[in-house]
């Protein structure tokens, strides 16, 4: 697990809360006071080094670290990598749960959708994601911030191949679907009260046609406009929040 940087407040203050392996935090002086007191107290707490250094010395680490015009909002992280999971580890965690839902990217290599993506799937309550080894967007400072902290609690498997990955979900007796602007299903359509691996293909391709092949069941968002597709964060948690709808879901 390499390590690398994170910035944002709500993303270092979820990792801190989440039990991240952070190794030390940065604060830029002259940040705002009672941001600097909350980090200090949480760091505190979770005994994780922190410290706050002159303008200059922060910006020369966000420059080297995210690049110019990056706005960490005055904090920075050194975290310990992230833990991958294998497709077993992901499922086996699943099993805890009645009628888990797992959501897998198949070749998504924009790391804001990534992020975007975790977010919806982590507010919806999903098990984990699964990305490809191959052709995905990296766990990258990019993906944490977009993510507003979701990735640090949403476990995340790799597999070297999703046709693999669909076999073991049917195993395990998932229901296999697959968003496709074609589709001559409509997801409000479809009963999702079962286990449900859902797929979701890059906003320029879509799935791939060997992942469709394997899918049980595709399924279509009608669009109304002249634009023809939907980003895919979008069009995940459309699905997702139907499938919580189907599942009783109320807000008290």
């Amino acid at each position: 697990m390499k390590n690398f940087y994170i910035y944002g407040r709500n993303t270092i203050v979820e990792a801190i809360k989440s039990g991240k392996n952070i190794e030390k935090i940065y604060l830029a002086f002259g940040s705002n006071p009672d941001f600097v007191a909350n980090i200090y107290s949480l760091a505190k707490k979770f005994s994780i080094p922190c410290s706050t250094i002159d303008k200059k010395k922060f910006t020369e680490l966000e420059k080297k670290e995210f690049g110019p015009g990056t706005k960490t909002q005055g904090v920075i992280a050194l975290i310990s990598g992230v833990q991958i999971l294998s497709i077993d580890g992901l499922f086996e965690i699943s099993r805890k749960r009645e009628n888990p839902i797992i959501i897998a990217l198949d070749e998504i290599n924009d790391p804001h959708n990534l992020g975007a993506i975790a977010r919806a799937a982590e507010c919806a309550n999903v098990a984990g994601i699964v990305l490809t080894e191959r052709n995905s967007a990296p766990l990258s400072p990019v993906a944490f911030k977009t993510s507003a902290g979701a990735l640090d609690y949403l476990p995340v498997a790799k597999t070297s191949s999703m046709i693999q990955a669909i076999s073991e979900a049917k195993r395990k007796n998932f229901w296999v679907y697959g968003t496709d602007s074609n589709a001559e299903k409509i997801y409000t359509s479809e009963d999702f009260n079962r286990p449900v691996f859902l797929i979701i293909g890059s906003e320029g391709k879509g799935l791939r046609e060997s992942t469709k092949k394997h899918c049980d069941v595709l399924l279509r968002i009608p669009l109304l406009g002249k634009i023809s597709s939907l980003n895919a964060s979008v069009a995940t948690g459309i699905v997702l929040f139907e499938i919580l709808r189907q599942r009783n879901f109320r807000v008290e």
